[in-house]
């Protein structure tokens, strides 16, 4: 297929809280379409304040992809992820011209946009022992040796997120090579041309979003949803913010006000991490989260 003949990819990236859900609400309603989430805490359908995931009213009758489809007892890797949604796309292409990827996970949004990195298997024995180091020693030795094994992906990696640290550190160890060695240079084909935007505003505005929807999510229940949670702390789904500081409150570590200058410092935190993330990628274009005519027209332009 020609790549003028190609149906739109238009991604919608961008940090928690930015405002992306309301923005591809509006664009979908526009452009008559449908929304693909790109999150990869939003899609489990147990996890839902914590995750900020979008209301019904929210959604205002805009169908989203890959939100409450799978469980935190099936995880869902970015490969996975990357097959089921080129399926769903093909689907949606067949009647929309434009389709809305929107989301903060970056590998996701690779994955769909790019295609993953052929990585060899790992031995399960590997990963648990990993597993256990992390929950035993912590994440900082696992991040030192991934510097020191890799230094390259090391660099650019997410090194707070204890998935990546310790997929990277699988690899290094079972193959004794750069974990970095084995990423692809040249992108995989997709029968759809891609539009990437990704949205920001002014820090100290972010920042008070994060905190007051912090504020707002523990108000509708987010301690109870993490109690229900609680046996289940230990799978990949919850090794996330929003949780894992909830589960030492749970058990006396520290009191509620901790746990709650916590919760705010580590969102904030992630925010910083996912616009380091896009920024680092290229071809973006940045706009603010009100300016969807100027996207629409990125959108005419670039389609």
């Amino acid at each position: 297929m020609p790549l003028s003949d190609a149906p739109t990819l238009l991604v919608v990236a961008g940090p928690t809280a930015v405002g992306k859900t309301a923005l591809c609400v509006r664009l979908a309603q526009q452009l008559r379409t449908e929304v693909v989430s790109a999150d990869s805490r939003q899609l489990y359908r147990e996890l839902s304040i914590g995750t900020a995931k979008p209301t019904s009213a929210e959604m205002d009758g805009v169908p989203h992809h890959f939100v409450d489809s799978h469980s935190i007892t099936d995880p869902v890797t970015a490969g996975r992820y990357e097959r089921e949604c080129l399926s769903t796309l093909n689907d949606l292409f067949a009647r929309h011209r434009v389709v809305i990827l929107s989301g903060g996970t970056g590998l996701y949004i690779n994955a769909v946009c790019f295609g993953l990195d052929d990585m060899p298997p790992v031995d399960p024995d590997l990963r648990e022992t990993l597993r256990l180091r992390w929950q035993q020693e912590g994440l900082a030795p696992l991040q030192e040796q991934l510097r020191q094994l890799d230094p390259v992906y090391a660099q650019t990696a997410d090194l707070q997120n204890p998935v990546r640290v310790t997929r990277a550190l699988e690899v290094c160890l079972s193959t004794g090579l750069p974990y970095s060695s084995f990423r692809q240079d040249k992108p995989a084909e997709r029968p759809f041309s891609t539009v990437l935007v990704a949205l920001d505003r002014p820090r100290p505005d972010l920042y008070t979003r994060i905190d007051t929807r912090m504020d707002q999510m523990l108000a509708n229940g987010l301690l109870d949803e993490a109690r229900s949670l609680y046996d289940y702390r230990h799978l990949p789904a919850l090794q996330t913010v929003g949780y894992q500081e909830i589960f030492p409150y749970l058990d006396g570590v520290y009191g509620y006000d901790e746990m709650v200058r916590l919760l705010k410092r580590n969102s904030r935190r992630y925010a910083k991490r996912q616009l380091t993330w896009f920024h680092n990628q290229a071809d973006y274009q940045w706009f603010a989260p009100d300016d969807e005519a100027g996207i629409r027209a990125l959108v005419e332009e670039r389609g």
